[in-house]
């Protein structure tokens, strides 16, 4: 079938489909805003499919298939769309859910005459797939259909070119989804079963935090009535990022899954009562980390978030626990006595499998009672209550030597003793930190373990949780979240090579595997590279093997650009100048976005004092940012990662700012991988020897 004729008839089709759509929609029944809960409920329904008919109006579907089942006569046309929907007269599917184990042909099937199969609730299902057609509806208008498969055609340079087409398009300030462009190997994790923890090292671009979005909503669909949105979390390192991505479940019908950072969750978690310190990573990692004072793994943070510390807590607090009671009888007034043995009765038998907090308000509820019966044998009103007024009184002296247990209280205990386990200066920094009131990042996760295991999960399970730039977390962070599990079903995602955080992050995945028990983890690995172009990854691939991860090098997708800018700057050249250049030549391109990137915090603090005032619209980006704006952006290399922009200037790609250390080149690394179609590096002096040659 010709372009032409293949345009002619999805027109058609869309026409039909914005048809069906429309009076679907016109015969949604009005709003009801009165006070009866059944018809509530009708009317959130009737909602929800407004909501979704609306979404399928601008765009219904993304894709078809032309599937012919096992010993049937012919083929279907199988739509593919965000979401599905139903013929109105005859209840037949007309838009088939991308989540819907049919749909996963879609994705999988890359051509060939072979069967195929998919796995469906009644069994498997087998045939043939004789067509799959690539078709992009924006704002209900028909742009493009692509054939990526044709039985019998030669199919030969088609299934990429819908790929490439959907990857040229300009970016703007928010993370989209990629439904209709995701990839084979993605499709495999979006689709994995949920009781596993899956971790997935992605190249830079490789789509691992769009991966995880969706399979969120692949989750939510395939377990309904077993999972829900509200006991799903995504945790990621800051809410700068949170906002960036923060269209993507919406777009995929999905809501109410919580959104943080793991910091500002153990906070909550811990009622809001810690303090921080004031540290920034900008000052005490990457401006000092080439003095060699903060690397290691002996630094606070990698010892803090260890296993190995994570068990020297738990011994601890075995010790506490076990030494918590008190062998003492409780005697409310002379005479009467509630023995010891009675009271470790109740305590270790009966409450013995609640968590301690648990236990302690137990026993303080059941010596009540035993305290209202023996006030009730005294008969004369007067003695009760003479006795009474004295029991409480010695109920409260026996409380004070069984005090309430509060977990910083705790954790600062355990810093009053000498121990030898722990590294000198790293129990010295602490002690001196808690002994203030203050905690550090990496004391959350352990102050967060005790509180848990002292008050156990309170009902905070989770059925799912997603952990984005997992590189940068602790193990001892991963078990904390496991705790509120009933069972492991985690997606954790990141790039070893953009481990900048070399003082608190990971150095291999097996330090993270080791949290689980054996059969629990499934590991992935994501290299095709989708967000930049060609030169710009063969450029990043180039600084690649000075990160000593060992990780292979990124495979672009066959996108040709221009060829990366290296520009030396000359004694007496205006900084200013050289920027305003890189953006209106790239504006002239057509690009929107655009990253000024600088090494450090005060690098660009004065370039963004200097750039506003000769452009509009320029934002800094600094550690605390809620928004990310578009537009222009001034942002220190650290706090870069997980963004992408139409076109990114490295500024000071000297020997002095990125020397040929592992952690030089994995910021070098990330700065170079922001751009998708663009990219200009900029040094005065001698060129850093990570892209010399």
């Amino acid at each position: 079938m010709s372009v032409q004729s293949a345009l002619v008839e999805e027109q058609r089709r869309l026409t039909e489909a914005l048809e069906e759509i429309d009076k679907q929609h016109s015969e949604i029944g009005p709003r009801y805003y009165g006070d009866n809960f059944i018809e509530q409920v009708l009317d959130a329904k009737r909602q929800e499919s407004s909501e979704r008919l609306e979404l399928l109006g601008n765009e219904p579907y993304f894709g078809r298939l032309d599937f012919q089942e096992e010993k049937k006569q012919q083929a279907t046309p199988l739509y593919i769309g965000k979401r599905g929907m139903d013929r109105r007269d005859s209840g037949e599917p007309y838009i088939i859910d991308w989540r819907a184990p049919v749909a996963s042909l879609f994705y999988s099937f890359t051509g060939g005459d072979e069967p195929v199969n998919y796995e469906a609730p009644e069994g498997i299902i087998r045939g043939e797939v004789l067509q799959k057609r690539n078709i992009f509806i924006r704002d209900k208008v028909l742009q493009r259909v692509v054939d990526s498969y044709v039985r019998g055609g030669d199919n030969l340079g088609q299934t990429d070119e819908f790929l490439l087409y959907r990857l040229g398009e300009k970016k703007d300030n928010r993370l989209r989804d990629i439904v209709s462009t995701i990839q084979a190997e993605q499709d495999r994790i979006i689709r994995a079963p949920r009781h596993m923890a899956l971790i997935i090292q992605g190249a830079a671009g490789s789509g691992k935090t769009t991966v995880a979005l969706h399979r969120l909503a692949y989750l939510l669909y395939n377990y309904q009535g077993q999972i829900r949105a509200e006991r799903m979390i995504i945790l990621a390192p800051n809410a700068m990022f949170l906002d960036y991505i923060s269209g993507v479940l919406p777009e995929l019908g999905v809501g109410n899954v919580e959104q943080s950072t793991f910091v500002e969750w153990v906070t909550e978690l811990l009622g809001g009562q810690l303090k921080l310190t004031a540290q920034t990573e900008g000052t005490q990692w990457f401006s000092l980390h080439t003095t060699g004072s903060v690397s290691g793994d002996q630094t606070s943070g990698r010892y803090k978030g260890s296993i190995h510390f994570k068990e020297w807590i738990d011994v601890a607090l075995s010790h506490y626990e076990g030494n918590y009671l008190q062998d003492i009888n409780f005697e409310p007034w002379d005479g009467r006595v509630l023995d010891q043995r009675q009271i470790r009765q109740w305590f270790d038998q009966e409450y013995g499998h609640y968590p301690l907090a648990a236990r302690r308000e137990r026993l303080l509820g059941r010596m009540k009672r035993w305290l209202e019966m023996q006030l009730a044998e005294v008969a004369d009103p007067k003695k009760r209550k003479e006795r009474s007024k004295l029991a409480k009184q010695r109920l409260q002296a026996y409380l004070k030597k069984h005090p309430e247990i509060a977990p910083f209280k705790l954790y600062k205990g355990l810093f009053e003793r000498s121990s030898e386990e722990i590294p000198k200066r790293i129990f010295q920094d602490t002690k001196a930190y808690l002994k203030r009131g203050l905690v550090q990042v990496e004391d959350l996760a352990p102050i967060g373990w005790i509180h848990y295991k002292l008050h156990g999960a309170d009902g905070r399970w989770f059925d799912h949780v997603v952990v984005d730039e997992a590189q940068d977390v602790s193990p001892f962070q991963i078990a904390l979240l496991g705790a509120y599990m009933r069972e492991p079903s985690f997606t954790i995602l990141g790039d070893l090579a953009q481990g900048i955080h070399a003082y608190r992050g990971i150095n291999r995945w097996e330090e993270l595997t080791e949290v689980f028990a054996e059969g629990q983890t499934s590991y992935h690995e994501l290299i095709q590279s989708y967000r930049s172009t060609l030169e710009i990854i063969e450029f990043a691939n180039r600084i690649l093997p000075f990160t000593e991860t060992g990780l292979p090098l990124a495979q672009p997708v066959f996108r040709s650009g221009e060829p990366v800018a290296v520009i030396e700057m000359k004694s007496g050249d205006d900084l200013t100048e050289h920027i305003q250049a890189f953006i209106h030549e790239n504006r002239d391109r057509g690009m929107q976005t655009f990253a000024i990137i600088g090494r450090t915090n005060e690098d660009c603090s004065l370039i963004y004092d200097a750039l506003s005032q000769v452009e509009s619209q320029v934002t800094f980006i600094t550690e605390g940012q809620n928004e990310y704006r578009g537009g222009i952006s001034v942002v220190p290399i650290f706090l870069a990662k997980g963004l992408e922009f139409d076109a990114v200037l490295l500024l000071d790609v000297d020997s002095e700012r990125y020397s040929a250390t592992p952690q030089d080149a994995k910021l070098l690394y990330v700065g170079c991988t922001r751009a998708l179609h663009y990219l200009t590096l900029l040094y005065q002096g001698e060129i850093s020897p990570l892209i010399d040659g």
